[in-house]
């Protein structure tokens, strides 16, 4: 716990601007739950007393799962992949992009519990982000018309979006930042990836050979459980949210 706060201390600029991109992705999202709920005709409130302690629940199981990395063999070992968005978009496609986006925030916060940040916040950044590129678009495909072939339209979109931001975001930003933050220099990361694979000579065949599939991975591995398990979940869920929205109004 003293470490937490004291990571946040020692980086609240950085920090400050995190909540910032978090804040101004979470306007994006009830903007765009607001519109989904004006073309549904749909006066379901954004956020509601249910809604919030299905977040906390998923960001927690989430938090966990992002602490368990498993290794690649087409990246370096700084490179790992977590199950940490399914649950994120379980609770998208359940309760909505802004409930997406916040389960996403939220799991991070979490996962720094258990697991303090050992890059100044900046792999969280990353995590966040690309995690986003994937849950907010599926999530608002998803809810513009729930069926079957729009759930299986929202992961392929959601996990194109997550591969091509999660591999520019890298080449543009994170590898570079990472060079300087660990005082090496960019081109020793490159020959970490030329180790595994030899076509990788550069920054953007770096990120081509060993960041791209790893995302699409991902992607597609959580799309395709999501896909499996939502079904299976969602009468659990609705009617769990509805019995809890047909008490409110009974005791009302």
């Amino acid at each position: 716990m003293n470490q937490f706060f004291t990571n946040i201390m020692e980086n609240l600029t950085f920090v400050l601007e995190f909540i910032a991109l978090v804040a101004v992705l979470v306007i994006v999202a009830v903007i765009a739950e607001k519109l989904i709920a004006k073309k549904n005709n749909s006066s379901e409130k954004i956020l509601t007393t249910r809604k919030t302690a299905m977040i906390g629940m998923f960001s927690a199981i989430a938090g966990v799962l992002m602490t368990i990395e498993l290794p690649v063999p087409f990246a370096p070992p700084f490179y790992g992949i977590d199950a940490s968005e399914l649950p994120v978009l379980l609770c998208g496609f359940a309760f909505g992009p802004v409930a997406g986006v916040l389960t996403e925030f939220l799991k991070i916060v979490i996962k720094l519990f258990f697991k303090p940040t050992s890059t100044a916040f900046v792999g969280e950044l990353a995590n966040f982000c690309v995690g986003c590129a994937m849950i907010l678009p599926a999530t608002i495909i998803y809810h513009m018309k729930k069926k079957k072939t729009t759930a299986m339209l929202a992961g392929a979109v959601g996990t194109m979006t997550m591969t091509v931001f999660g591999t520019l975001f890298n080449a543009v930003y994170l590898l570079p930042t990472f060079a300087v933050m660990f005082g090496m220099p960019l081109e020793a990361i490159i020959g970490m990836g030329t180790e595994i694979n030899a076509n990788v000579t550069n920054v953007f065949t770096f990120v081509a050979f060993c960041v791209a599939p790893l995302n699409l991975l991902k992607g597609a591995g959580v799309s395709v459980l999501t896909f499996v398990l939502y079904k299976p979940l969602s009468p659990i869920l609705k009617a769990s949210y509805e019995n809890a929205s047909a008490k409110k109004t009974k005791q009302a």
